[in-house]
């Protein structure tokens, strides 16, 4: 008898190590997997719920931060459009600079217009009410004009006397002078793969977890050498020139901000967001 309940014992401990084990493998797999299209929507979704219902007040300080802050990226750009001599291949390595304000906005969890183009869109495409897009909407109002006054604050900023060297301001104007350049429509075409690309970069971010920064500083960085155009990063660049008296503030608007803030949105919402949805849709709904 008691050599049977010895046996049952030692069966028993097999069977809960090799749950144990069974467990720890299952667990070593699903890290080891790639997250599936249905589970970073999920986390997408959930994100872009948690957003649409934050406070007014704390939409307007992260996105006054955010517009501040993007800034960096034209001053990392500047230094090294300084510092490199003129030739083809000095866009690319001075395009690198441009990926230093997104990290700081992006990795510090500040209300960056262009990412709520997908985050807080996937919500409303999935409740499909009124009251889900109404949210979206107040948010998006309050996060773009949050961020515009803190690009325009920052772009002032950097033109007072002896805030910068007198050699950086104009290399931070040749910059800008660079991302401004082109008509209306132009603007809006070359706004469109930016609004594409930061949504992309929404969506790969959770799937990234330990080479987040790389894929951030590769997905900034060929926005920048390719000549896309940013609306956010792109106000700090005319807000300096409309600062400095190069452009009047009529033509910022119209010919550059309304433009890029148009295709951006197209890029990120109309183009990348709906294509996402389309192809998750049918496996959110079936649950």
């Amino acid at each position: 008898m008691t050599q049977h309940r010895d046996q049952s014992a030692d069966d028993d401990s097999d069977s809960a190590t090799a749950a144990i084990q069974g467990r720890r493998e299952e667990k070593s797999v699903y890290e080891a997997s790639r997250l599936s299209a249905r589970l970073i929507y999920e986390v997408i979704r959930r994100d872009g719920d948690e957003e649409l219902n934050r406070p007014n007040v704390s939409l307007i300080w992260s996105g006054l931060a955010a517009g501040v802050l993007i800034s960096l990226s034209v001053i990392a750009q500047a230094v090294l459009h300084a510092g490199l001599p003129d030739t083809d291949w000095a866009i690319l390595v001075e395009s690198l600079g441009y990926s230093v304000g997104f990290m700081v906005v992006i990795f510090g969890r500040m209300q960056l217009f262009t990412e709520n183009t997908i985050t807080t869109v996937l919500p409303v495409v999935a409740d499909r009410s009124l009251t889900c897009l109404i949210k979206m909407i107040r948010l998006w109002c309050i996060v773009l004009c949050a961020n515009i006054v803190g690009t325009t604050i920052a772009s002032g900023f950097l033109l007072l006397p002896h805030i910068i060297p007198s050699d950086l301001v104009e290399s931070l104007l040749a910059v800008a002078r660079h991302a401004t350049e082109g008509t209306a429509g132009q603007n809006f075409f070359r706004a469109m793969p930016a609004g594409l690309l930061i949504a992309a970069l929404v969506w790969i971010m959770p799937a990234a977890q330990g080479s987040s920064f790389f894929v951030l500083l590769v997905v900034t960085w060929l926005l920048a050498a390719a000549g896309f155009a940013h609306v956010i990063a792109g106000s700090v660049e005319a807000g300096l020139l409309v600062w400095h008296g190069d452009i009047a503030l009529f033509d910022a608007v119209f010919r550059y901000f309304l433009p890029v803030l148009a295709g951006n949105v197209v890029g990120g919402t109309a183009v990348f967001t709906l294509l996402t949805w389309g192809q998750v849709k049918n496996e959110v709904t079936s649950q």
